[in-house]
Formats: C-alpha cells, sequence, structure tokens
C-alpha cells in the first residue's frame, strides 16, 4: 500500500526555506533516528523523509512528509515492515472516528444516485471496512472501544495480535498527546504491518511513540502467527 509513486514537488517549492523539507530533512527527526538505531535519507522527488531500521530481525521503514491519504491534513507520519508473517492472517486497529467517517462517506456513494462507478482515488481503508468485521472482547477498558475498532478476518486472530501491551500504548500517548479525533490506524495484511496516521502533534515524543506502538505491533504478529 506504499508503493505508489509520490508525485514530483516543483523545484521552487523545495528550495523555498519553508518548505516542510528544509525542517524534516535535518534536526530532531534525524537525531531522533541515530538515537533509535535507524539510518537516515531523505526520499528522491519528493519532501519526505525516511527511517529505516529492524523489528525482530526484520527490516521496517518509518516515513514522514506529505500525505498519501486525503483524511490526513498536514504531514503524515507511516511505516512498513516486511514481517514474513502467515499472509492468511487480515486485522485493523483504526480510531473510531476515522472509521464513522470513511463509513459515512462509502454509504454516501452508495446512495448518491448520480455516482455510477467507484472513484479509483479511494482509501483501500474502505474496503477493508466493508470486508472485515469489528470485533470486540471482554477484559479491554471501555474507553480503548470507544477510541478504536479492531477489524479482523478472524476474531482469534484479532485477539492475539491486539494484545494488552498494545492496547495501554495506544491508551497512553505522551503530552502533548494526539486526540482521539487524529486519524490513526495499524494494519496486518499479506504477511506485511502498516501504520498511518497524520502526524499531530508534530513532536518527537508523536515520533517516538507511534514507532514504539508499531514495532510492537510488529513483534506481537510475529509471536502469534509464524508460519
Amino acid at each position: 500500500m506504499f508503493n505508489r509513486i509520490k508525485k514530483v514537488f516543483s523545484r521552487d517549492a523545495k528550495e523555498r526555506p519553508d518548505h516542510p523539507a528544509s525542517h524534516l530533512a535535518h534536526g530532531p527527526v534525524s537525531e531522533w533516528a541515530a538515537s533509535r538505531g535507524m539510518s537516515f535519507s531523505n526520499v528522491p522527488l519528493s519532501r519526505d523523509v525516511a527511517m529505516q531500521g529492524k523489528v525482530g530481525g526484520r527490516p521496517w521503514r518509518m516515513e514522514l512528509g506529505k500525505p498519501s491519504r486525503d483524511y490526513i491534513t498536514g504531514d503524515e507520519l507511516r511505516a512498513r515492515a516486511e514481517l514474513g508473517v502467515s499472509d492468511e492472517v487480515a486485522a485493523m486497529i483504526i480510531n473510531r472516528p476515522l472509521k464513522d467517517a470513511l463509513e459515512r462517506r462509502a454509504y454516501s456513494m452508495i446512495t448518491d444516485t448520480l455516482q455510477t462507478t467507484a472513484s479509483p482515488n479511494l482509501p483501500e481503508e474502505m474496503r477493508w471496512l466493508a470486508m472485515y468485521d469489528e470485533i470486540g472482547w471482554e477484559g479491554v477498558a471501555d474507553a480503548f472501544w470507544q477510541r478504536y475498532a479492531v477489524l479482523a478476518d478472524k476474531r482469534e486472530h484479532a485477539m492475539a495480535w491486539v494484545d494488552g501491551a498494545l492496547v495501554d500504548m495506544m491508551m497512553n500517548w505522551p503530552e502533548p498527546a494526539p486526540g482521539p479525533q487524529v486519524p490513526f490506524l495499524v494494519i496486518l495484511l499479506r504477511g506485511k504491518c502498516y501504520l498511518r496516521m497524520q502526524f499531530m502533534p508534530p513532536e518527537t515524543a508523536t515520533l517516538e511513540h507511534a514507532a514504539t506502538v508499531f514495532t510492537s505491533a510488529c513483534e506481537s504478529a510475529l509471536a502469534s502467527f509464524k508460519k
């Protein structure tokens, strides 16, 4: 899902001193990446920056820059890991406001008599919401279910992947913390794990915690769904 070709920014935009790349390419983000032992680089032909590391011996990559989804404004933080776990497992954690917004969008498309074909720009998340059931279980605080939804192909897959440690991390963002409305999702699909969120607030503490949530989700998947 991260393999789409990124649009080339104009030379003038890239060279403007207030262009986001001038702030992201150096300073706190690169220092943070170095503190985690991750390599850091600018993504060619875009304003994005990328960081690469390993989780459970598997490579993972995090990018920060221009959003690739229209429901994200400002900068987007996204990550991907090639875990090599069973490709039969499919599960998603999504913040509930985003889930509700995507479902309303899908419903509007269905009921719009002038809408005859699906837009090719629709995010894949809308298809996943239609494909997989929302799953809940006892033993998890109501506050978690009010903020997030968990969807999966099978109930046992969701319960094995979303363990207590991961629940705690997603409920305890460091201050200043992202609000419940900030778009956020983690996906386990086709043997890979993905994270996508609006980088808000734009602080290294947000970057650090998002990376911790993502790598913890990867470690849980590796422990639960080995081939």
